[in-house]
């Protein structure tokens, strides 16, 4: 407003001698050019007004985005021995040592839950394996008993399947435990390091390969949990099966207590009428 102010005061002390040369020399003045004048000069005014306001943005623009970069670079920066103070350490899986193998059954065991391979072999080789029932001697068995061996033998096979698995869940886990400690080592070095790797995309970049290392390790973590519960089916299903053994066998013995009692006391009263006393206390049969 000062600068409209000024050339309007510059145009009207422009415009007064002209105007008295109008009356007093014979020179005529012209309104239509002098408004053209004038409202030139108004848009000028507003053009430079327009400029200004356009020079003060851009100087905020300037110092917010100054600010930015200076509050970034605060929050990359890594206070001197933060990490360290923090730093801890975690345990380590290791391999099982080497065995005597006394009689070349526990190599295949140790390697087995070393390396999570040839796990079947390893059961082989240390655990008692159980023999094939005669299959005429089975036949020849009742219901009930013939129920009784295909039982066992079905504990006995789920025992050995969940026990396999879990050699090779544990060996698997093991042998992997080295390459998963250097992925830790690497990403907390990467944490504690160079500032210049604690940038917004090398920050998201660590955050992602932390979940999915805290992902892999708790999947381990749910194979044991399930191994355990297998373990835990097979302990259950033989408590099961002693309980429903002792209740089929009460069920027998109320069924069949009659009957043998009967056939006990029958012999036994048949040899007692069998034996006679004589009068000088000797014991002759009829």
């Amino acid at each position: 407003m000062k600068v409209l102010r000024i050339v309007l005061s510059l145009a009207a002390l422009s415009l007064a001698p002209l105007a008295r040369a109008q009356f007093g020399s014979g020179i005529v003045l012209d309104p239509t050019q002098s408004a053209h004048a004038l409202q030139q000069i108004v848009q000028a005014s507003q053009l430079y007004t327009q400029a200004t306001q356009l020079y003060t943005t851009a100087v905020a623009t300037r110092d917010q985005i100054v600010s930015m970069y200076n509050l970034a670079y605060q929050m990359a920066q890594i206070p001197q021995g933060l990490a360290q103070r923090y730093q801890a350490d975690w345990s380590q899986w290791t391999s099982l040592p080497s065995t005597p193998n006394t009689y070349g059954n526990t190599a295949a065991l140790i390697n087995a839950l070393n390396f999570g391979t040839n796990t079947q072999q390893g059961y082989a080789a240390a655990y008692i394996q159980y023999q094939s029932y005669p299959s005429g001697s089975y036949s020849s068995l009742d219901a009930d008993t013939q129920a009784i061996v295909a039982n066992q033998y079905a504990t006995s096979e789920l025992n050995q399947a969940t026990t396999t698995s879990t050699l090779a869940t544990l060996g698997t886990i093991r042998s992997d435990s080295q390459a998963f400690a250097a992925k830790l080592s690497a990403l907390e070095a990467d944490t504690s390091g160079d500032p210049g790797e604690q940038t917004e995309s090398a920050l998201l970049d660590k955050i992602n390969s932390a979940i999915l290392l805290q992902i892999h390790s708790q999947q381990d973590t749910n194979q044991l949990l399930a191994a355990s519960v297998e373990q835990q089916m097979i302990a259950q299903k033989q408590q099961i099966d002693a309980q429903n053994r002792a209740i089929n066998n009460a069920i027998y013995f109320q069924q069949n207590f009659p009957n043998v009692m009967q056939q006990t006391t029958g012999g036994l009263t048949q040899s007692l009428q069998s034996i006679s006393l004589s009068t000088n206390g000797t014991v002759s049969g009829r």
